[in-house]
């Protein structure tokens, strides 16, 4: 878990606020996973709880019709993943695509943690521990959703069952991935080149000054090339009005328009965009009590759902022993 970037809104957020009012939704703080790579560090993660739950509420997730809770309050989702571990192997979990790309983004090899490597089945018993049938995720965490479909089919398979059910992921047609200022991956926390949800107009202007465009593009009257150019790739998630995005990059393709002006159109649409998720988390942020108050009767809600899951699981398990 860590504050949110344009990379989360763009992709799985929106999804969210769209939907809570049609689906029941469980929304999770993953301080559980936050802690794979942040043993040493417990207070970055527990700092950062708040943080999210913050952005979460600024972008319009009404925790009436949301449940949000933080994963470490829930001791039967460890359980789970307990159970779960036995119906994967560690060949499965190392040919993950998405467990690869983060392990080297990470610089980690036979030093791995195991709770990282092992991740994705914490991930899949969060998952299925609600009998999720759709989750909102970015196309590089498809994988993950695969994997947790496996194991639900291997535990229905293997116990005569039908506890867990399997799951779709919801993927923008945008495929939900935005590169980062830098251009040279996705947005990321770990590679320090995302733009918060919760920077300030200054920093905005400072990281939009920063991003990549065309470095061919040296004068103003010189074509410049669209793909690849990072700007444009957020006028296109974020900007309304698309004819002018379309004509703006006819533009630049021909020569004539300069990366200030693109910048200065990017700016002044996050800003637009952003100002009232700025002031919406400011009168949350007045209040941390009653947001931590809100984080807790989701927990408590959550909770309840998730021990019935593991009673059946147990059930069908044949180690119920006490029941």
């Amino acid at each position: 878990t860590g504050p949110l970037h344009l990379g989360h809104y763009h992709g799985s957020l929106k999804a969210r606020v769209k939907y809570q009012t049609a689906c029941k939704q469980y929304i999770l703080l993953a301080d559980v996973q936050a802690l794979t790579d942040n043993a040493e560090n417990p207070e970055k993660v527990r700092t950062n709880v708040l943080e999210v739950m913050l952005d979460y509420l600024s972008v319009g997730i009404d925790p009436k019709l949301s449940t949000i809770y933080v994963a470490s309050a829930i001791p039967e989702t460890a359980e789970l993943t307990l159970y779960f571990m036995n119906l994967v192997n560690l060949g499965r979990l190392q040919r993950n695509p998405t467990v690869k790309t983060e392990m080297k983004q990470k610089g980690f090899d036979e030093g791995v943690p195991v709770g990282f490597l092992t991740y994705p089945i914490n991930q899949a018993a969060d998952i299925s521990q609600f009998k999720a049938t759709v989750v909102p995720v970015g196309e590089d965490q498809v994988p993950m959703i695969e994997q947790t479909n496996d194991l639900v089919r291997n535990f229905n398979r293997i116990y005569k069952c039908s506890v867990f059910t399997e799951c779709k992921a919801l993927v923008p047609s945008t495929g939900g991935l935005l590169p980062g200022i830098d251009g040279a991956s996705k947005m990321s926390k770990s590679l320090g080149n995302a733009v918060y949800l919760s920077d300030d107009e200054k920093t905005i202007a400072q990281k939009i000054k920063m991003m990549f465009t065309d470095p061919k593009h040296l004068r103003v009257e010189d074509p410049g090339s669209v793909e690849g150019n990072v700007v444009f790739a957020y006028l296109d998630a974020f900007d309304p009005e698309t004819a002018k995005v379309e004509e703006m990059k006819a533009h630049y393709r021909r020569g004539g328009l300069g990366d200030g002006v693109v910048k200065q159109r990017l700016r002044e649409v996050l800003e637009e965009m952003l100002k009232p998720i700025r002031a919406r988390r400011a009168e949350f942020a007045a209040d941390k009590a009653e947001v931590l108050r809100l984080l807790k009767d989701g927990t408590d809600r959550a909770r309840h759902v998730v021990a019935q899951t593991l009673r059946e699981a147990k059930s069908a398990m044949g180690i119920n022993y006490f029941a």
